[in-house]
């Protein structure tokens, strides 16, 4: 005896309901593997993202930032939002002896997956990039387009880092466009707290 079973499927925000015989389990399992990674891009490297940012800089050091009580507190009144980590994944980045600035590399939730980004600001916690190095998520994926991603240029934790406050929310993307927001005002918070030069 032949037992059909039907699978709905979803490929590319269609709905698709798929036939298969008790004989062809791994199938479905390939299939269930394939519709919930089929989103996720790669565009850079920790080390594109940083030469990315700071094409002038000719070496970069690795700059573990620790935060402690204090410091996590005055991030949180700057940023408005929490200060979600003690630990900071941070370069800096030089030309030679001079400092140009920080590259500090952060996760956040879009709608469902994560975004994986590097925020660059110069030594004064001013914006310098901001560069989208995964997305996950099945839409949403216009935060990566430049001029999106410009309106960050230049601004600080006190100035002009929000939806509707400096920046422009995209529809279709406005879980991603408001979390990475959120997350570069958090980091230029933490740059002007911790690093400030």
């Amino acid at each position: 005896m032949i037992v059909i079973i039907s699978v709905p499927v979803i490929l590319s925000n269609a709905l698709i309901t798929i036939s298969m015989t008790k004989l062809a389990p791994l199938s479905l399992i390939a299939l269930a593997g394939f519709s919930s990674t089929a989103f996720a891009t790669q565009y850079l490297t920790a080390e594109q993202a940083q030469q990315t940012i700071f094409p002038e800089a000719n070496s970069f050091k690795p700059l573990p930032l620790q935060l402690d009580a204090a410091q996590m507190k005055q991030v949180e009144k700057l940023s408005g939002l929490p200060a979600r980590s003690v630990a900071w994944r941070t370069v800096a980045a030089y030309k030679d002896d001079r400092l140009l600035g920080y590259v500090v590399f952060d996760d956040v939730v879009g709608k469902f997956e994560l975004i994986s980004y590097a925020v660059g600001l110069q030594a004064d916690a001013t914006v310098q990039q901001v560069e989208i190095m995964a997305y996950r998520e099945s839409h949403g994926f216009e935060i990566r387009n430049a001029n999106w991603r410009r309106q960050f240029v230049g601004k600080t934790v006190s100035h002009g880092l929000a939806i509707g406050d400096g920046i422009a929310n995209i529809s279709g993307a406005t879980l991603s466009c408001a979390h990475v927001t959120d997350g570069v005002r958090r980091i230029a918070a933490i740059v002007q707290v911790a690093l400030k030069k």
